[in-house]
């Protein structure tokens, strides 16, 4: 007989019988454990998923965590103090207890109704805590009656179809040289035949502080510029960038990495849907080279920064024409969603006579 379908729902409740048989699967409160399985079904789905549609490389098979950094509590195993919100108590058998939060973030304003998950997640400068609620968070912005189409790069972050540049900061390049000795410290202090020393612990800490704030200083860029763009347009257009198969190119893929362009594009799509922008992924394919003037190919190599048409004499930054081209197809392809006359029949549902060769004299 074929084994019978397995869905989300009976990964949790595997996890409640690995309760009974592991002591450390037992001190999680219920809701911990249901949590735990979702993100595992998540890597499960995905997986498949991949196969069905038959990516290209590698389809991401599901691989065990062994150093998990989170733990995710749902409704229960957790109480916000009433009077004050500055402290949550855990009542799993972890022994977490009592815990003082310190933050900018005010949640005295939030019902506990409203907080729907709450996290503790580990990283390399202390402990989080992350809270889950449901609030509405759109804003209504006055039209502004623009459209912009943005090209990002490696020299410039991004240049617009109307010609603002801004500046890539390269925060892992500037930063490099400082990481670089981090990491000298934590190599020359590492003995493979000891355990870990507290000197050893205490470098592979710094260097990994460090690796946070380079992290940080990325993702505040990327929202920054993005938070600006998306309220001072009302439709952007940018490029479906495969940013994991372009780092297999092992000479740009650190720069790649540094310039953080798919941080970038969430943080557009995400202000997109808060403040109602339209925004639009465009194929990247030929806006390099296609001329925004005539629409004619002209090849250029990456170290080519100037576009120079010889078809129709047009001559401007490569980046700029990029932006352009990509802004006219996110125009091209915007609206047109459940629009088309596909089977040319007008509103009665009736074949029309306006096609070609229908009309004779």
């Amino acid at each position: 007989m074929d084994t019978p379908k397995q869905n989300k729902y009976d990964l949790n409740k595997y996890s409640a019988i690995l309760a009974k048989e592991f002591k450390l699967v037992d001190k999680l409160n219920s809701t911990a454990r249901q949590s735990s399985a979702e993100r595992a079904w998540s890597a499960i789905a995905r997986f498949y998923d991949n196969c069905k549609r038959k990516i290209p490389g590698k389809k991401g098979y599901p691989r065990f965590q062994k150093n998990n950094r989170s733990v995710e509590y749902k409704r229960s195993g957790w109480q916000l103090d009433n009077q004050t919100k500055k402290h949550i108590t855990f009542t799993d058998k972890n022994g977490i207890g009592r815990v003082k939060l310190v933050g900018s973030r005010d949640i005295y304003f939030y019902n506990q109704e409203d907080i729907k998950r709450v996290r503790i997640v580990r990283r390399a400068d202390g402990y989080y805590c992350q809270f889950c609620i449901s609030i509405d968070v759109s804003e209504e912005l006055e039209p502004t009656g623009k459209a912009i189409g943005l090209d990002v790069g490696l020299k410039y972050f991004y240049v617009d179809s109307q010609g603002q540049i801004e500046e890539n900061p390269k925060f892992y390049r500037s930063c490099e040289k400082r990481l670089s000795k981090l990491q000298r410290r934590v190599s020359d202090k590492f003995e493979s035949c000891k355990s870990a020393t507290n000197n050893y612990l205490k470098a592979k800490a710094r260097c990994a502080k460090y690796h946070l704030k380079i992290s940080r200083q990325r993702v505040e860029h990327a929202k920054r510029l993005a938070r600006c763009v998306c309220t001072s347009n009302d439709v952007v257009a940018y490029e479906d960038l495969q940013v994991k198969n372009m780092v297999r190119n092992h000479k740009l893929a650190k720069s790649i990495n540094d310039s953080g362009w798919y941080q970038f594009r969430k943080w557009i799509e995400y202000f997109g849907v808060k403040f109602g922008k339209i925004t639009i992924a465009v194929p990247p394919q030929y806006t390099s080279i296609n001329c925004s003037n005539c629409g004619e190919k002209v090849a250029k190599t990456l170290s080519t920064r100037t576009h120079s048409c010889p078809h129709c004499n047009y001559t401007d930054c490569r980046d700029k024409n990029a932006a352009i081209n990509i802004l006219k197809k996110g125009l091209s392809t915007a609206g047109h969603t459940g629009t088309w006359l596909q089977d040319s029949q007008n509103a009665w549902g009736e074949g029309t006579a306006t096609l070609a060769g229908a009309i004779q004299a």
